[in-house]
């Protein structure tokens, strides 16, 4: 595996201005040289001026958040990061790399989820660039790579969860999204890792069942909602009966044998647990006749 050598790179403005320097006297040196006949100076200003231009070529920018991954023949010969006006031999290419930090989403993914049900879901990466020469020499084209893997990465995590919690302690991709992301994170660092690339963030950006499966989820969901919500309420009656029961005993209000108890917890739940408000019914006579 081909590591990053960083390299600070030869100021480019000093030797920009050696450079200069140098060409105006070579001028002048060759002016002189035709005005005076002298062969050897004449020849002499000449293959200096061709060297000082092919000088000039070795100077190149590096903007902020950037590197130039410099190669000589083929050979890897360091990366520059130094932002500025840099010199480096004219022989050697310079391939810009960006170091900023890049996202980007996922189309929508059909997956099946760790049930078995088929679920879309897309990703939000935000990612950069720390390991230039890793990121030129040993993929392809970084950036695709990226998107491929991220993508495969995200697959593997559907199927690892399931859509929606329905038992205790189970996890979800759509409950628990904070263990989801750092999962998902971790996975995509892992594959990005061999390419130079550094994982800042990943997040779940979409998140559904299927459509044909979708109606039928919603009845799940909403089944489980009414189970729930009934679930209190009986809790919240059973209560409210108990204590209406002790609070008329502990008083001394009424003495209601067994059968006339059962009768007041029937009717109370009844009405505590109806949908419909109940209609009163005056009892003109005794609770016994």
């Amino acid at each position: 595996m081909i590591r990053e050598q960083v390299r600070p790179g030869i100021p480019g403005i000093p030797v920009l201005l050696a450079l200069l320097v140098l060409l105006i006297w070579l001028v002048i040196t060759f002016v002189g040289a035709i005005r005076a006949e002298d062969v050897v100076s004449l020849v002499t200003s000449i293959v200096g001026t061709v060297l000082a231009l092919f000088g000039l070529a070795g100077l190149f920018i590096v903007n902020p958040n950037e590197a130039k991954v410099l190669q000589l023949f083929g050979s890897y010969a360091g990366s520059v990061k130094t932002a500025g006006l840099r010199w480096a031999n004219p022989l050697y290419s310079k391939r810009r790399i960006s170091l900023r930090i890049r996202n980007f989403e996922s189309a929508k993914l059909k997956v099946n989820d760790a049930e078995g049900n088929p679920i879309e879901i897309a990703a939000v990466v935000v990612w950069r660039v720390v390991e230039t020469a890793e990121a030129c020499f040993e993929v392809d084209d970084y950036e695709n790579y990226v998107h491929v893997q991220s993508e495969a990465a995200l697959r593997n995590l559907a199927t690892s969860y399931t859509y929606d919690t329905h038992e205790e302690g189970q996890r979800s991709l759509r409950g628990h999204t904070l263990e989801v992301a750092e999962h998902l994170k971790k996975e995509i660092q892992e594959r990005l890792a061999k390419a130079g690339v550094e994982v800042l963030e990943a997040r779940i950006s979409h998140l559904a069942y299927a459509p044909e499966i979708a109606a039928a989820m919603l009845q799940r969901q909403q089944a489980g909602a009414i189970i729930a919500a009934r679930q209190r309420i009986v809790e919240g009656a059973v209560g409210m009966v108990e204590m209406a029961l002790e609070m008329l005993s502990r008083k001394g209000i009424i003495q209601l044998d067994e059968e006339r108890k059962a009768a007041m917890v029937s009717n109370l739940l009844v009405v505590l647990c109806g949908e419909r408000g109940p209609q009163p019914i005056v009892n003109t006579g005794t609770i016994y006749q």
